[in-house]
């Protein structure tokens, strides 16, 4: 049964993945199928894909499924199983079992009558998570917070709908740093392990990042191979960098954001996470539409690095960016130094002003809007984790921000922000991709690998540091792709690059990134 084309043209361009013997054994076979599939040949051998499934990339599983060499079936019970053994993660806030396996023999069955030589729909089969911010009709919508822990959608948002109808099953709700207020999941509100917050799946002492949290631990431990997650300000970017998966930041509008709880909806984004970047482009391919992108020729791209970008980082971030970057100079990319001036000072004047003083109106909307039953005022009683609950107490309800000389009121600052300093930013941004001729900037996702999970992760100054790097181009509305650079060598923890491009070239960014992950490789699973 031929592939539906962008995963045909997909499947025969994603990487080997680096990792155990049967890994590869899965993952060559299924590149190899296709190969044949692009070809327009049958396939050679009439195997059944053979060990752990949950391995596969989105795009291999939507190959062998296709194929008929394993069924929907299996995929997700072998995703619930794993799942269920990884409760230490807390990964999750809601699987949803019965739905899933429902769905999947739906898939199984609905493939069994199509006729021979009919296209495959892009994720028919295909399990997935989603994060618990987005609604899935029939399924909590939390946030992860308690006050939203019983409002159940009665539709998908529109992300979700678009995933759905390209054949994707969603297996389950993913945990979060609380109201996506947070980038280390450090949430004492759910949880399925002994230990709070959503752990790192190379580590479990550490944290998974956020706020897409527990998208980034189950993507890392192998038990799911895509999911979406949003991002105002890092969100899918640091808990892939974290856990070693890959993920895009659309540009802004690239997403419908309907049905999504909202921080602000100047900066806020629906965004892909997968375990390769092949399987983010098919991803984008389903929400936005179109061809899913094709790997760029890395000897016509050039990359900038701003020195800024390149600051404060740890011994093992600094080793493994180096490394990467010296790849792929090798595999031909240009890397261009360049300077931006007053990106710190404009970047500072946008990101809380806009965020904060947003979330006030927007979330009440939301809250009003989709019938949940509750205010914000009641959401922010029932905040569990103290950084949030501060956050909400001080600054958000009372519409104020942080001065040198206190609290001030956040309106006049924030006009500042919308009026003059996000179109010098945006300016400052476009004038140096052109002036330089760059299709992007290349930088370290996160200045150090994932911290000890504590409540001092969530720290202002730890938040500070870890989005020192996403915070500005969010801000500015671009786009952004992370993908793994290596593995610590001290750490033994993954290290992210993101490579961020200008307003609109989402799909020339994802070429390139498949590209890079062709020359970088992926991370192997955790052990």
């Amino acid at each position: 049964m031929p592939l539906h084309p962008s995963i045909a043209a997909l499947a025969a361009l994603a990487p080997l993945p680096l990792a155990s013997t049967p890994h590869r054994s899965v993952g060559a076979r299924i590149a190899l199928l296709g190969a044949i599939a692009v070809l327009g040949a049958a396939p050679t051998f009439a195997q059944p894909v053979t060990g752990d499934l949950t391995l596969l990339t989105t795009v291999e599983a939507a190959a062998a499924l296709c194929q008929g060499r394993m069924t929907s079936v299996d995929l997700v019970q072998a995703t619930l199983a794993k799942a269920k053994s990884k409760p230490q993660l807390n990964a999750f806030i809601t699987l949803d079992e019965a739905g899933a396996l429902r769905a999947a023999q739906l898939a199984d069955a609905q493939h069994a009558r199509q006729p021979r030589g009919a296209v495959c729909k892009p994720l028919a089969g295909v399990p997935i998570v989603v994060k618990d911010n987005i609604q899935v009709k029939g399924l909590p919508a939390s946030a992860g917070t308690p006050a939203l822990k019983g409002f159940v959608p009665t539709q998908d948002a529109p992300v979700v709908a678009r995933l759905r109808a390209a054949g994707a099953i969603v297996v389950g709700k993913t945990n979060m740093h609380e109201l996506a207020f947070g980038v280390t999941g450090y949430n004492p509100a759910f949880q399925s392990g002994t230990e709070v917050g959503v752990r790192n799946a190379y580590d479990v002492s550490r944290v998974a990042g956020g706020s897409s949290s527990g998208n980034g631990a189950a993507l890392g431990a192998r038990i799911v191979a895509a999911a979406v997650g949003t991002d105002t300000g890092g969100s899918v970017r640091i808990p892939c960098a974290f856990n070693g998966c890959a993920s895009l930041r659309p540009s802004i509008g690239r997403y419908p954001q309907a049905g999504i709880t909202p921080i602000s909806h100047t900066r806020d984004t629906a965004g892909p996470m997968a375990t390769s970047m092949a399987s983010v482009a098919l991803l984008d391919s389903v929400i936005a539409g179109g061809a899913a992108a094709k790997p760029a020729d890395l000897k016509r791209v050039r990359l900038g690095v701003v020195a800024s970008m390149m600051a404060h980082l740890d011994a093992d971030t600094q080793a493994a960016t180096d490394a990467a970057i010296k790849k792929l100079e090798a595999a031909g990319v240009t890397i261009v130094p360049v300077e931006m001036p007053k990106l710190d000072e404009l970047n500072g004047a946008v990101g809380f002003p806009v965020a904060l003083y947003e979330a006030d109106d927007d979330l009440a909307a939301y809250l009003a809007k989709y019938r949940t039953g509750v205010s914000i005022q009641q959401v922010a009683a029932g905040i569990a984790s103290p950084d949030v609950k501060g956050t909400f107490d001080a600054l958000v309800i009372p519409r104020k921000l942080p001065a040198p000389t206190g609290l001030v009121d956040a309106k006049p600052v924030y006009d500042n922000a919308m009026k003059v300093a996000r179109p010098a930013l945006q300016k400052l941004y476009a004038a140096t991709f052109a002036q330089n001729r760059l299709d992007a900037l290349v930088f370290p996702t996160v200045p150090t690998v994932a911290p000890v999970a504590n409540a001092e992760s969530s720290s202002p100054e730890n938040f500070g540091k870890l989005i020192q790097n996403t915070d500005p181009g969010s801000n500015a509305g671009i786009p952004g792709i992370q993908l793994p650079a290596g593995i610590g060598a001290t750490s033994k923890l993954p290290v992210g690059m993101e490579l961020d491009g200008p307003a609109g070239s989402d799909r020339k960014l994802l070429a390139i990134g498949l590209a890079i992950e062709n020359t970088l490789g992926r991370l192997p699973a955790p052990d």
